[in-house]
């Protein structure tokens, strides 16, 4: 009985030191996964810690740590972790993290992770299972990790995929590898479609580059990360032309990383496969200048019908004036009398008119005012007149879609603006549509019966070719557009690992001034390249002198009043002066008996 006793005495005793042991260990784990945890968030800060697995509530750790931290036991979250937060992951166990919402994984691609080993799992077997999700930023630790203090991080571009590194060491844990892909390969492919890209052979290697805005872009990221360009010229079949469309088609759906040239961004339900905007423009229409007007129709374009109108009724007054002081009556006032007033009609042409001999102040102040009008008006007349047959001006420039249906000009648009049309309800009756390549030909003619959908940035390398010709031809329209406010953005893969590295490279280059030069450069460039040459599209200037059609309306005044005066002389040559006083006289009677009768 007394040696029983001793027995359970001892089993007691060493089953309590066990249980120490245990407790002890436990808290050492949690002291130093708290140290780990405050480490990365020195290393590189963080704001949420997302923990995935069933066993890990660590109310005393998330407490001291100080963080939000979301719990995940069932491995995948059921919303979209559209959350603008610095996130770090914490699996408790290696595959804890069994994420299935799409816009989650997408958000938390490059996020860091930190993984808890149980048992013996290899730590390249867990890099190889985060490399094929293409999630990079991964760090593990196993359970024993207080005693060793090791920590295993993986690496992508060497030939071990994890470095074993030690917590006193001082390295940094996480590492943005992409930063160096100590030349691994970028697959990309070119629509080749300038000034956006501008390809070329580089005499020193026989290699195909790239310059232009986009393409000097790509290129200098390249170099940048010390990677290497694949130009994927499998995908190009039977030697067919890539359109920005295929290219953006390619990179949806995985088999480029980088497109070289302007995403495709109209009928994308979301922007997962595109860049961060790179530059913003309008997209609107190259349009021929319009034609000087013709010298035959200077003459009545000098005055507007308002002013016409404004000029009768100044004259219309003055003679009733002029009637009514002299004659003292009202019953003087006929329209004929009004109308053919021989002082106001001579006045306001500027001639000379005999001056009554009964006047007064009235009288010479209204006399002052025809005189001034006429001065006015023949000056300003003459002067416009001068002017616009030295240099005529030009028809009204186009203000909408439906100027167009009214001009002269045929809009010529590519396959793939055929759908802006449609979202503006624009009737593409008179609208010629070619292939991308057809369209970009014609509109590298410089032909003035068309007129070509180009963006601003396009443009400023068009103007450039102009300013070559003998005189501008075509002018940018933004009066009416396709979108006035147009984004180009890079087409990119959807789970592109080095996408916010690439993103900042792009805004640098813009915020240094690189961008704006190579847009500057981009006309140079084509020269250089031999994708423009040096020649005048300008047609030759038609002959400037006036003719004698031109002349039209001159002649047409001067020999119908030429006749009318010559017939009204006629007249008082074969009737005797008396004869026209009988008919006056007639006339006056006439009036006055229909004048009573109407009464």
């Amino acid at each position: 009985m007394v040696w029983l006793i001793i027995i359970l005495f001892c089993l007691g005793n060493s089953s309590s030191q066990i249980l120490d042991v245990t407790n002890n260990s436990h808290l050492d784990f949690d002291y130093r996964l708290f140290g780990l945890l405050q480490r990365l968030q020195v290393e590189k800060f963080y704001d949420t810690l997302l923990v995935y697995g069933e066993d890990c509530a660590i109310p005393s750790l998330f407490e001291r740590l100080q963080v939000p931290a979301v719990l995940v036991s069932s491995g995948s979250t059921n919303f979209d972790w559209n959350f603008s937060s610095l996130t770090l992951i914490l699996s408790c166990n290696f595959q804890d993290e069994r994420e299935e919402n799409y816009r989650t994984l997408m958000k938390l691609q490059t996020s860091r992770r930190l993984i808890l080993l149980k048992g013996h799992i290899k730590p390249e077997s867990v890099c190889d299972f985060y490399s094929k999700k293409e999630q990079h930023n991964v760090a593990m630790v196993k359970e024993n990790f207080y005693q060793l203090e090791v920590v295993y991080s993986c690496r992508l571009f060497q030939d071990q995929n994890y470095e074993k590194l030690n917590l006193f060491d001082g390295k940094s844990i996480y590492k943005d590898q992409f930063r160096n892909m100590h030349g691994a390969p970028i697959r990309t492919l070119s629509d080749k479609e300038p000034p956006r890209t501008i390809p070329y052979i580089d005499s020193k290697t026989g290699e195909e580059k790239f310059k232009g805005y986009v393409g000097m872009l790509i290129s200098q990221f390249v170099k940048k990360v010390n990677a290497t360009m694949q130009i994927r010229e499998d995908l190009i079949k039977d030697d067919e032309e890539v359109s920005f469309v295929d290219i953006t088609n390619f990179t949806s759906n995985d088999i480029l990383d980088i497109g070289i040239c302007e995403a495709r961004t109209l009928e994308m339900s979301n922007y997962d496969a595109i860049s961060y905007p790179y530059l913003m423009s309008s997209y609107c229409f190259m349009a021929p200048l319009p034609d000087s007007l013709p010298f035959s129709d200077v003459y009545m374009a000098i005055v507007a019908p308002s002013i016409l109108i404004m000029f009768l009724i100044i004259f219309c007054i003055c003679s009733v004036l002029i009637i009514y002081i002299q004659e003292r009556s009202y019953r003087s006032l006929t329209i004929r009398s009004v109308l053919m007033n021989d002082i106001c009609l001579r006045g306001f042409l500027a001639q000379p008119f005999p001056f009554p001999r009964q006047y007064n102040r009235k009288l010479k102040l209204i006399f002052m005012l025809v005189c001034f009008s006429s001065l006015i008006s023949t000056t300003m007349y003459t002067a416009y007149l001068q002017a616009f047959l030295w240099g005529p001006p030009i028809e009204p420039r186009l203000t909408s879609f439906d100027d167009v249906k009214k001009s002269r000009y045929t809009m010529a648009i590519n396959i793939y603006e055929r759908e802006f049309l449609e979202a503006l309800n624009v009737s593409l009756e008179d609208v010629e549509i070619y292939d991308y390549g057809k369209f970009s030909k014609l509109r590298s003619t410089f032909n003035t019966n068309y007129l070509f959908p180009v963006t601003a940035l396009q443009w400023f390398t068009i103007n450039e070719e102009q300013k070559l010709f003998k005189y501008k031809i075509f002018y940018y329209c933004d009066a009416f557009c396709l979108n006035q406010f147009d984004i180009l953005s890079i087409p990119l893969r959807r789970h592109l690992p080095y996408r916010d590295i690439f993103e900042e490279h792009m805004l640098l280059q813009k915020e240094f001034g690189l961008t704006k030069y190579w847009i500057d450069q981009s006309y140079r460039d084509m020269i250089r390249a031999n994708l423009t040459t040096f020649k005048d599209f300008s047609p030759p200037l038609e002959n400037d002198y006036i003719e004698v059609h031109n002349l039209y309306w001159v002649f047409t005044m001067y020999f119908v009043g030429m006749g009318m005066g010559l017939c009204f002389f006629i007249l008082e040559i074969l009737r005797p002066l008396r004869y026209w006083r009988n008919c006056k006289i007639k006339c006056e009677y006439c009036y006055a008996f229909l004048k009573n009768f109407a009464k």
